[in-house]
């Protein structure tokens, strides 16, 4: 069972994400007042906004599956109005006043301490490998969540904050800061839910630490930084290519419903986690529906080469005052060297590092159907 212990480090990893997510989100606050104060009120409202809009859906979809959870006879036999301690009415106050996450955390961190800092060990091997699985699941819970704050509030608002210092000449302390940990949350982010969604899912092969999730995490970070400098080289050339964003961010939505995701319990959540799905995949690819996608992805970074080779030239075309700067040639450097390790850790990855699937056969005792909705919504996670 090995392979599926929640141990001392993860439990002080946890405290290390929790950390990421606080003083993240804190820099972005004390930059939009920074904002406020020289009276630049547009960027003051977009940094707030980004960070509103994480805080906004990551409670939504909490305060769901704490109630999907909660209906679930599997998770809950005696039919209680309670869910870990907390009533039907705690529960939405608690997300209504912005809590959900620091609550999910406050039991993940409360449950993880009883069973790896307490010495005496009650379980027997079955019990202990089912309490370890459950702390797993409450960690991807928690990553999946994670991963939408970091795609709607950390991604955006790096590439805001790049438009302001590349395009307009602003920098100071505090916005580097913020950038600094947008990205250091984004990283964070990507590698823990790529580590806990494969612990969780029992039939899955876990990925080794070490240089598979070193390769995985260049593999992600320098795609999306080459994508986010192209869409800043954009932003500069026009503020109208937030149309053209938008655009995109439709057309990935209307992608996600085509291929029919059935990921909530309700068709408005539905609806809202397909617009979520819609705003990553402006930055990095995702199997949104867990099948065979190396045609789409094939199709994905086409596309994604296509971006970062026509933003520079657009940019050198209709401003030719800029080709001899060094800003022009840093970012254009940064975008091709970016795209290029990116792909190449990209294939790397795929061709020799991810584990190869081997789902179990379901039957009678442990079969998939008869598995706890907690299991089976994260089988409908976005997969690697």
């Amino acid at each position: 069972m090995s392979d599926i212990q929640y141990t001392k480090l993860r439990w002080l990893l946890t405290i290390a994400g929790l950390f990421l997510y606080v003083v993240d989100i804190l820099t972005d606050i004390g930059l939009a007042l920074k904002y406020f104060q020289e009276k630049h009120f547009v960027w003051t409202g977009l940094t707030l906004m980004f960070v509103l809009v994480g805080l906004l859906v990551t409670q939504i979809f909490s305060h769901a599956w704490y109630r999907d959870d909660m209906n679930d006879v599997l998770i809950n036999p005696e039919g209680k109005t309670t869910i870990q301690g907390m009533s039907k009415g705690g529960l939405a106050a608690l997300h209504l006043f912005g809590l959900g996450i620091f609550t999910r955390y406050y039991h993940l961190l409360k449950q993880g301490f009883k069973v790896v800092w307490t010495t005496t060990n009650p379980y027997i091997v079955e019990e202990r490998r089912d309490v370890h699985h459950n702390l797993f699941c409450l960690a991807t819970d928690l990553s999946m969540l994670k991963l939408f704050e970091a795609f709607l509030e950390s991604v955006p608002q790096l590439l805001l904050q790049l438009y302001i210092l590349l395009g307009h000449d602003e920098c100071s302390f505090i916005q580097y800061l913020s950038m600094a940990f947008s990205l250091f949350n984004i990283a964070w982010a990507l590698v823990n839910y790529r580590r806990c969604l494969r612990r969780s899912l029992r039939d899955i092969k876990e990925m080794p630490s070490g240089l598979p999730t070193a390769i995985y995490l260049f593999y992600k970070l320098c795609t999306m930084t080459s994508r986010i400098l192209s869409y800043t080289l954009l932003l500069i050339l026009s503020s109208y290519s937030t149309v053209a964003l938008t655009i995109l961010w439709l057309l990935w939505t209307t992608w996600a419903h085509l291929l029919q995701t059935n990921f909530c319990s309700s068709r408005s959540l539905e609806l809202l986690y397909r617009a979520v799905t819609g705003v990553i995949l402006i930055f990095t690819f995702f199997n949104i529906k867990g099948q065979d996608t190396r045609a789409a992805m094939i199709i994905y970074y086409l596309f994604y080469c296509v971006i970062n080779i026509t933003a520079p030239l657009l940019l050198a075309f209709l401003k030719p005052e800029l080709q001899k700067t060094t800003f022009f040639r840093t970012i254009t450097g940064l975008i091709f060297g970016g795209s290029v390790l990116g792909l190449v850790c990209l294939v790397l990855y795929y061709l020799l590092l991810h584990p190869r699937e081997m789902w179990r056969q379901a039957d009678e005792v442990d079969g998939m159907g008869n598995e706890p909705r907690t299991t089976s919504r994260i089988r409908k996670f976005l997969q690697l």
